[in-house]
Order: C-alpha cells, then structure tokens, then sequence
C-alpha cells in the first residue's frame, strides 16, 4: 500500500515504514503530523484517486528529525568589471517515517475505454494513365504552306537578310519558292513574324518584293 501526497508544495510517493525528506515542518522531533494532502492511494489492485484530493485521505508520519541539505554554491560574476560575488545555501528538511495511509473517500479511477480496432488505410486509387498527347506539328497550320517543295526548292538564301538558318526555318514552315513569299497576305506575314521570331523583318528588308524579282527572274530561265 502506498500514497501519493502533497506538502511544501512538492508531491512524494511513500508506503508504511519508508522514511523520506520534506520541507521543513514546524513538529518537534519525536512528533506526530499528519499530511491531508493526498492525491492517490492504492492498496494492491484498489486504486483510491483524488478529485483532486481525496476526501478524508490521510498520511501519518512521525518526525524523525531535522536538518538541512547539501551546500549549494552560488557565484555572479561580470566579465571585465572586477565583480564577483560568492554565496551558499543549504535547504532546510524534515526527515519523517510514515506510520500508515489511510482514505474514507475519494473516487475510483475512471475505466479507460475500449481501444477502437485501428481503421484499414484505404488501398491507394490507381492513377489513371494518360494517354500521350499528340506531337504538334513546330509550325502553326496557317503558315504550313507546303509539305515539300514542288520541283527543285529555290536558293531563299539569295533575298537579303536570309541566311542559311532562316532559310532552313522557312523550310520547316514549308516555304521553298520564292513564289510563295511574294504572295504573302498581311495574316500570313504576322504569323511567320511570330513563328521565327523576327518581328518587322519582312517589311524591314522588303523580302516580298526581293521574291516577286528573284521569281520573275527564275520564271525566265
């Protein structure tokens, strides 16, 4: 059988017959005290818990004696201000032996509930697999005027301001004949801006009147 119980603002565990060290109490030595702050009794499987004391609960002890704890040092000190100071303190106890534990009241704990079966984890939804998106063509359909070049594809690279990699992007597009630039609409010149990224270049070299002469001249050989 053993109690839990409070004084000096400390709780200690103790059974009949243990001696155990509190904060000081105002009993003479050889006398008898009885501690009422008695949180928890238990008695084998009989557990008696406070609410939070328990009603009538007490500890009897006799005081065994007096005295006081080991020496604490105490040191302040301040860097660079020849300032230090030194102090000590012992905690005054009383050493007590307890005699008996015994409860008239309080309430049995309550039952811990019953622990629910733990849920299955839901088994993990399949992604659904994705179907590949189809490969675009590079170029937007308006400007893909042809899909080869009919005969033998023009020099592009003969109208001014195109080199060899422009020329190689208007293939892509589709352009092969200077025919085909010389008869640029508005629409179809903003989308080829767009799609190669040179924005005001037609217009700027005048590539589609530079075609119309290199066509002409094709024509007539």
């Amino acid at each position: 059988m053993y109690a839990v119980f409070a004084t000096g603002g400390k709780q200690y565990r103790a059974a009949p017959g243990d001696r155990i060290r509190v904060e000081k109490l105002d009993v003479d030595k050889g006398g008898q005290v009885e501690l009422n702050q008695v949180l928890l009794i238990a008695d084998g499987d009989d557990i008696t818990v406070g609410d939070p004391l328990i009603d009538g609960g007490k500890v009897e002890a006799t005081v065994v004696g007096h005295g006081r704890g080991q020496k604490i040092r105490i040191v302040k000190f301040r860097r660079r201000k020849n300032y230090r100071r030194q102090a000590g303190h012992r905690q005054a106890y009383t050493e007590l032996e307890i005699v008996g534990v015994s409860a008239t009241g309080g309430k049995p704990p309550a039952k811990p509930a019953a622990a629910k079966p733990p849920k299955k984890a839901a088994a993990p939804k399949k992604a659904a697999k994705s179907e590949p998106a189809p490969q675009q063509d590079s170029a937007p359909a308006a400007v893909k005027f042809l899909d080869g070049p009919e005969g033998q594809a023009d020099d592009l690279k003969k109208i001014s301001g195109v080199g060899p990699v422009l020329e190689k992007k208007l293939n892509g597009l589709g352009i092969y004949h200077y025919r085909q630039i010389a008869a640029f609409t508005p629409e179809q010149i903003a989308v080829v801006d767009e799609a190669l990224s040179f924005k005001g270049r037609i217009e700027r070299d005048d590539w589609i009147e530079q075609a119309t002469a290199l066509a002409a001249g094709a024509e007539q050989e």
